[in-house]
């Protein structure tokens, strides 16, 4: 079970602002700074999904493509050794390394979600 926010595919972090004595989230996997805030856990959610909103809204106004997260490519930096053991491996499995990468990546997120 995650901890983050998720609404219209954009996920967003929920944290304790002891200074401020509320819950402060800000929208992850994207460049632009989206913030909310909130006294309780339903109003801060509230928030974040009239920020996603609003962020489209403004998006659309502006005939601006909005950010998508997550768009499915990222760089690692691994060691030349993880490097080479997971190359070998997509070769004896007749894979692309991008192909077997991938796998690893489902095989971490389902016995992660479990």
């Amino acid at each position: 079970m995650s901890d983050l926010l998720s609404y219209k595919n954009y996920n967003g972090t929920v944290e304790y602002s002891k200074e401020g004595s509320c819950l402060l989230g800000k929208v992850i996997g994207i460049k632009s700074l989206l913030s909310y805030e909130g006294n309780f856990v339903k109003e801060s959610e509230k928030d974040f999904q009239n920020v996603i909103d609003k962020y489209l809204n403004d998006c659309k106004e502006r005939n601006v493509k909005p950010e998508q997260p997550y768009k499915g490519t990222f760089n690692v930096r691994i060691s030349p050794e993880l490097h080479r053991n997971i190359a070998v491996y997509a070769i004896e499995h007749g894979k692309s390394l991008n192909a077997a990468v991938e796998e690893a990546i489902d095989m971490m997120a389902h016995n992660h979600s479990n």
